[in-house]
């Protein structure tokens, strides 16, 4: 099948699919997760292989090991599943950078953690991968960037600035600008590693050490920045 008879199958309406009518009965009769999950892990592993572009639902139907009636019933095509697929990893990553801000902890190894954990997981091949095939249909199909990049639910974001705000809230730190405070310590974290990696100057994820480098500079930084006491850290 050519790219162009991909596209055309991609875009499909339901009346055109096959099996389509008896997946939306299906649907009714409600979702299973684990099947959901079983689509997804194919995508992933299509997704990954040959990009977003030679990707068809065809190939993503073998992989995952389902009919083609099945798969309609979970995602409409695949733009649908590359994002299900980016939330099930942002979901996870988010899982564990709200355990790294626990508000018990000092804020100066709280922010370690998170940045840690944020600046692995953004530096990563698959996530590198996933930016990289965004980027390449962005002028194309804008509204699989705006879905890429959604703050909804949560992602890494969201929760920091809902950390800084409790600790502005509790006088444990001094910010006006919640938001830009956000973006500054996400961006002091990565120490130009994202684009060196989307552009390929770095070919590898940086090692752990180098990473725990730049995010203890960038909490000193930050602490300086908005009232903390970084001559007390730990780190």
């Amino acid at each position: 099948m050519s790219a162009a008879e991909n596209d055309a199958h991609e875009h499909l309406t339901q009346d055109d699919r096959p099996d389509d009518r008896s997946a939306v009965g299906r649907k009714a009769a409600g979702e299973d997760p684990a099947k959901r999950e079983q689509i997804i892990d194919g995508a992933k592993r299509v997704f990954m292989s040959v990009g977003f572009d030679a990707a068809s639902m065809n190939d993503i139907t073998r992989e995952a090991g389902v009919s083609k009636g099945t798969i309609y019933v979970y995602f409409q095509n695949k733009e649908d599943l590359f994002v299900a697929l980016i939330e099930q990893e942002r979901n996870r990553v988010v899982r564990s950078i709200k355990h790294a801000l626990d508000d018990h902890e000092p804020i100066d190894e709280a922010l370690f953690e998170f940045g840690r954990t944020l600046t692995s997981h953004i530096t990563s091949d698959d996530t590198i991968r996933a930016m990289r095939m965004v980027l390449g249909v962005s002028d194309r199909m804008p509204t699989l960037a705006k879905r890429f990049f959604a703050a909804a639910p949560e992602n890494g974001y969201t929760v920091l600035k809902a950390y800084l705000e409790r600790q502005v809230q509790q006088a444990r730190i001094e910010i006006e600008d919640t938001d830009l405070a956000t973006r500054q310590f996400i961006e002091i974290c990565m120490a130009g590693m994202l684009k060196r990696r989307l552009f390929g100057e770095m070919e590898a994820p940086p090692a752990l050490a180098y990473i725990e480098k730049a995010v203890a500079s960038g909490v000193k930084i930050f602490l300086l920045a908005y009232g903390g006491e970084p001559a007390a850290m730990s780190i």
